[in-house]
């Protein structure tokens, strides 16, 4: 893809602003942050509008607590037309790692989340959604 350059003004509170986003990001440019930053609003916009996106679901949980893998499946089953993939990873003797990768409607894929956050057992959660 072409780059195209334009020039911006900005007042000098925002471009330190700029720049502490590219520092503390460790962007190696303002343009890379500005295409980030286009990008993340690119793809909340979509989500808002229940547009299709792609995405992860990651969860963090105690497999031992509340029978955590079969009620997991169970609302994966659910859904089972939004997943493509999940991968499970045991981080010790208590701790499991899933990550489910998804792809659909935004609104189903945040409804999909929520379940499994929601899941008693669960330490962390978190839906990441990309633009198809």
């Amino acid at each position: 893809m072409a780059v195209k350059r334009f020039g911006v003004s900005l007042e000098e509170e925002t471009l330190e602003l700029l720049d502490s986003y590219v520092q503390s990001n460790q962007f190696p440019n303002r343009s890379q942050a500005l295409r980030h930053l286009i990008e993340l609003h690119t793809v909340e916009k979509k989500w808002q509008c229940n547009n299709e996106v792609a995405g992860a679901i990651v969860l963090v949980y105690d497999h031992h607590k509340n029978d955590m893998s079969r009620q997991g499946n169970e609302v994966q089953h659910q859904y089972h037309h939004l997943i493509l993939a999940s991968q499970h990873i045991h981080l010790n003797h208590e701790l499991c790692l899933e990550t489910i990768s998804v792809k659909g409607q935004a609104r189903e894929l945040t409804d999909l989340a929520d379940k499994l956050i929601a899941l008693k057992g669960v330490k962390h959660g978190k839906l990441v959604m990309s633009r198809t």
